[in-house]
């Protein structure tokens, strides 16, 4: 029996309701909608290896081994020329650019359109990236990822309104999901002898599934039967948007310190914390901490029914202690090997999906009914906004060590 009916998304209000069938279709897309970015950010090390190698051959194919050492590189670090900030800056500058003005003119969009545009965006992600034969080819395919996730957020995000407080446990859960399923499937493959290329082939599965999953939904959006029009108040003024942004701040900005710290660890520091006399290789000692990083955000953004953080500060200096200290173990060494790097970026990954997850809990739940859903779009921008600082920070560290 089919629950679900269209109406016009351009009101700004409706009661909310509690529909486990809908908690479970946010939980399916959240998975879809963050599967290409983590994918991407799984993949940075091997991109850039890939065109490395391919310019040092001057070769035209695009079969290339993606897991070559970088000897050409007299570093002590084993770096590649480029920092895997770069993929992080294509991986989220267009992200950051949604989040800053869609919050303003997206309800003008029906959100099956815009989750449909995300799909096919992510799709034409994982194609560009796997034929590409250079650097720019590479970083568009990222950016394609990036708009499609970006948009995908922050509709998500709006859509929880309409429903009890809880379907944000299913949005953080299949977001948590994402990353732990784009992690372990790149690493997992790539391990057991496939080519990176044909990796994100076979990964084409989830975008594509995305858009199965959405095609009743190109016109308008889904909300249950007995969902009614709350036409008693119109909509926000710009005015009044501004005032919203205003009471986010204690919001945004202690979501984003968190994520400059995790993403200044991930894409700025991972790279140089080799131990080359472990089993595993460079590549694969970067995937696995990108892994074991996302199975930390998976189970803290599915414990909001579990536990419920309100000191978000706290979660932010416990990030940036864990920065620091893995910036002074790049410096000077003193790690003994790559196990006790999987804890702490296991760790770092609780931190941040904590953070994430009961920062979105707490606007929904201190914010007026008729500003939520523009609060929620607009306090997506926190994340990004860090994680784009992280990446810029990151290119200067990255110069410094892979120079000694």
């Amino acid at each position: 029996m089919n629950i679900f009916y269209f109406i016009d998304p351009s009101e700004s209000a409706y009661p909310v309701l509690s529909v486990p069938s809908c908690d479970y279709r946010l939980r399916l897309l959240g998975l879809c909608n963050n599967f290409a970015y983590v994918v991407m950010l799984s993949a940075a090390h091997d991109i850039l290896k890939r065109q490395e190698s391919g310019n040092a051959t001057n070769s035209a194919t695009v079969a290339v081994d993606f897991q070559v050492g970088n000897s050409s590189n007299s570093s002590r670090y084993d770096c590649n020329p480029v920092s895997t900030a770069a993929v992080l800056l294509a991986d989220i500058l267009p992200t950051l650019v949604i989040k800053l003005c869609a919050p303003f003119v997206i309800h003008k969009l029906p959100y099956g359109f815009r989750v449909l545009f995300c799909a096919i965006m992510a799709a034409t992600s994982f194609l560009l990236v796997s034929f590409s034969s250079a650097v720019w080819m590479s970083i568009l395919g990222v950016i394609f990822a990036s708009i499609s996730s970006g948009l995908g957020e922050l509709s998500f995000l709006s859509l929880t309104v309409f429903f009890s407080r809880d379907v944000l446990g299913g949005w953080g859960s299949g977001t948590g999901g994402a990353g732990v399923a784009g992690a372990f499937l790149y690493a997992g493959l790539t391990q057991v002898g496939l080519s990176p290329q044909t990796t994100l082939l076979i990964m084409l599965v989830v975008p594509v599934y995305c858009c199965l999953l959405l095609n009743n939904y190109t016109d308008h959006v889904i909300f249950p039967l007995n969902v009614t029009e709350d036409r008693t108040t119109g909509p926000l003024t710009f005015t009044e948007k501004l005032h919203i942004i205003k009471g986010l701040l204690k919001f945004v900005f202690p979501l984003g310190l968190v994520y400059f710290a995790e993403y200044f660890i991930n894409q700025g520091l991972m790279e140089l914390l080799y131990f080359p006399n472990s089993s595993l290789s460079h590549a694969e000692q970067y995937r696995w901490y990108q892994m074991l990083y996302q199975v930390g955000v998976l189970v803290s953004r599915s414990s909001l029914c579990c536990v419920k953080i309100r000191k978000l500060w706290a979660l932010s200096l416990l990030q940036v202690v864990n920065a620091v200290v893995l910036l002074f173990a790049v410096g000077y060494q003193f790690l003994p090997s790559a196990w006790l790097v999987f804890v702490i970026v296991l760790y770092e990954g609780l931190l941040g999906g904590a953070a994430y997850v009961n920062t979105f809990y707490f606007i929904s739940k201190e914010t007026e009914d008729r500003q939520r859903e523009f609060a929620m779009a607009a306090a997506s921008v926190g994340d990004s906004l860090g994680i784009a600082l992280a990446g810029l920070a990151a290119f200067p560290v990255h110069r410094y060590f892979c120079s000694l």
